[in-house]
């Protein structure tokens, strides 16, 4: 397929490399910036623009990985085209790509950044369309880039973009904050990753609730008060009560 990025961020930029490697022919990618539309197209061999009215009307697909704040703004710029439409976006209905007839969604479930790379193939991908044929057809664009392609709905996507949320953004917070901690007293960041990645692969075989573990969930206060006494910033302080109050009262319902 003739592909048209809208977009030239993390999303867009492993995506299109995908989309490359799977064999279709990316032919233009737009941004706001031109010299990141140059950046990703250099890397896919397509025409980088930075005006929308310059988009090609002709591809078979374009797919637009921009911030959810500005999509329904690039949508009315877009000018008139036969192809296919969809968002890579989580939480937005796909009728914001109206009224363009032929549209979807081609969520993928991971965080991306430009430079690392990924294996798309195993990354789950959740398609939605405004029609069945447009389901199908989508469904077959994703499974050449992905072995892990599932339809789902937008009222699902968005709560699954809502634990997506919990499980990776609030997560990787969490990292820096121990980082900063860790920081103020020379202590190596590194020093945490086998226990990372012991919790990350505990859960992948075991309920999250049974792999809790912590001074938390057995509510021990004497451990929890010397810990609060340890931080100076209120704002740890807070999220520490928070996430502590939250694990027992979890713990103890199941």
């Amino acid at each position: 397929m003739q592909v048209v990025f809208i977009g030239s961020g993390n999303v867009a930029t492993r995506m299109a490399l995908a989309m490359k490697e799977a064999g279709h022919k990316v032919v233009q990618v737009y941004s706001r910036t031109l010299k990141n539309a140059e950046l990703l197209a250099g890397r896919v061999g397509a025409g980088p623009i930075d005006d929308i009215g310059e988009i090609r009307c002709d591809a078979d697909l374009y797919i637009f990985s921009v911030k959810d704040d500005v999509l329904a703004d690039i949508v009315s710029q877009m000018p008139p085209t036969t192809g296919l439409w969809v968002h890579t976006a989580g939480s937005i209905p796909v009728s914001v790509l109206s009224p363009h007839k032929k549209r979807g969604v081609l969520y993928p479930l991971q965080t991306f950044s430009k430079e690392r790379e990924v294996n798309f193939r195993n990354i789950p991908l959740f398609v939605e369309g405004d029609c069945f044929e447009t389901v199908a057809r989508l469904k077959e664009v994703a499974e050449t880039i992905s072995e892990n392609v599932h339809i789902l709905p937008g009222d699902k996507r968005r709560i699954l973009h809502l634990a997506a949320v919990f499980a990776c953004n609030f997560t990787n917070h969490m990292y820096a904050l121990a980082s900063e901690i860790m920081g103020d007293e020379d202590i190596p960041f590194h020093l945490l990753t086998p226990l990372i990645t012991e919790t990350a692969e505990k859960v992948a075989g075991m309920d999250p609730h049974t792999a809790q573990t912590g001074p938390a969930v057995r509510f021990d206060e004497k451990v929890i008060q010397k810990h609060l006494e340890l931080l100076h910033d209120p704002l740890k302080k807070e999220i520490y009560s928070l996430l502590s109050k939250s694990i027992y009262k979890v713990s103890t319902q199941q």
